[in-house]
């Protein structure tokens, strides 16, 4: 299922980004050729989100993860880091977790369940909660699997709550099964959160395709019963495919507009529009970011003062100096990316889940001549 159609101006930007992008080794069957598609798997994507997802709103994590992990967000107005702090790559600091891609996964058996019914004190109904794990990849590393639960309730009773979390039955009507984990629960204010890896799953298990738990929560004295008024999972994942070393801090100079051939080799600056590209439906933030590209001579002396980046190889330096005394003995030095780094990209999945995924070497820093 390939996304619609675009037009020349979204092609040709689809064209030069999809150079500049590396290859990610296929674990699919081969994409079908194109700029698009090629983008898509070069961002991890089987195929494009179709049409407009749910209107729902954004969870305030999601933001706060998005706004602390994108480069570009990070350096302009207030938003702008220390200097010397950077972020370590593949790891979720606010969640002190290792990770590339986080899902905000909401209860999918919400739509089903039935109003809970007036219940007798100390006979509190459970609930079933379902979270779709399709989009999972069998790569995926997960490191944190956050169950969040939102309640109403008329009064906290003395003691407070227990939450107890089992794996629900499959068939109708059947039970729960054995329960996988308890927890006190002072108030009901706050988001009541419960960590499942290691409890629902194995670390090292392979993913379910969804993932059923049953739920109770108690009070610790007669009281009236709480209300499940919302449940979501966070789910932390690593795909190691995706995952660079620690580059060098980014340097403050910025990438010159586009010109012609000449002049020094160095990055200009290219914008890639979301809208553009037609994605603006499915992808939250940014709107676009800047891709950059490389342009410019590796001829002598441009090749030994390196025009203000990094110092050009030695090698490229023999190849300028060869091809200055013998034109047909070597062809000149390419300019081409000597530094790229990454951008984070917060979208809608096909499932209707809002998703922060990490996309390393997506920006061209700095060019040499190699």
């Amino acid at each position: 299922m390939l996304p619609p159609r675009q037009g020349p101006g979204g092609q040709h930007l689809l064209l030069l980004l999809v150079l500049l992008l590396p290859s990610l080794p296929p674990t699919r069957a081969p994409v079908p050729p194109g700029p698009a598609a090629a983008l898509l798997q070069a961002l991890g994507l089987r195929d494009a989100p179709q049409g407009a997802p749910r209107l729902r709103p954004v969870p305030p994590v999601m933001w706060r993860l998005f706004r602390r992990r994108d480069p570009q967000e990070t350096r302009s107005g207030s938003r702008r880091m220390s200097p010397g702090v950077t972020l370590q790559p593949c790891h979720v600091e606010e969640l002190g977790v290792a990770g590339n891609i986080v899902r905000h996964i909401p209860d999918r058996g919400a739509p089903t369940r039935a109003s809970d019914p007036a219940s007798a004190v100390g006979h509190c109904p459970e609930w079933t909660v379902v979270f779709d794990l399709s989009a999972v990849e069998s790569a995926e590393r997960p490191s944190r699997a956050r169950l969040e639960l939102r309640f109403a309730a008329a009064a906290a009773p003395e003691g407070g709550w227990e939450l107890s979390v089992s794996q629900a039955g499959q068939g109708m009507g059947a039970g729960p099964g054995p329960v996988l984990l308890r927890q006190l629960v002072p108030a009901l204010g706050p988001p009541v959160r419960a960590e499942l890896l290691g409890t629902a799953w194995a670390r090292n298990a392979s993913w379910p395709r969804s993932l059923r738990l049953a739920l109770a929560l108690r009070p610790r004295t007669p009281a009236a019963c709480a209300r499940l008024a919302e449940a979501s999972l966070l789910l932390v994942t690593l795909d190691p495919r995706l995952c660079h070393p620690l580059a060098r801090p980014r340097r403050d100079a910025e990438p010159v507009l586009g010109g012609g051939p000449g002049g020094a080799c160095r990055a200009r600056r290219l914008y890639v529009s979301f809208r553009e590209v037609g994605w603006h439906r499915w992808v939250i933030a940014p709107r676009g970011f800047l891709a950059n590209y490389c342009q410019g001579q590796c001829a002598l002396p441009v090749t030994l003062s390196g025009s203000g980046g990094p110092p050009a190889l030695n090698h490229a330096v023999l190849r300028a100096l060869m091809h200055a005394t013998a034109p047909g003995a070597a062809d000149l030095p390419c300019c081409v990316p000597a530094r790229l780094s990454p951008i984070s990209v917060l979208f809608f999945d096909n499932s209707d889940n809002v998703v922060l995924r990490q996309y390393e070497d997506m920006v061209v820093d700095e060019c040499g001549c190699r």
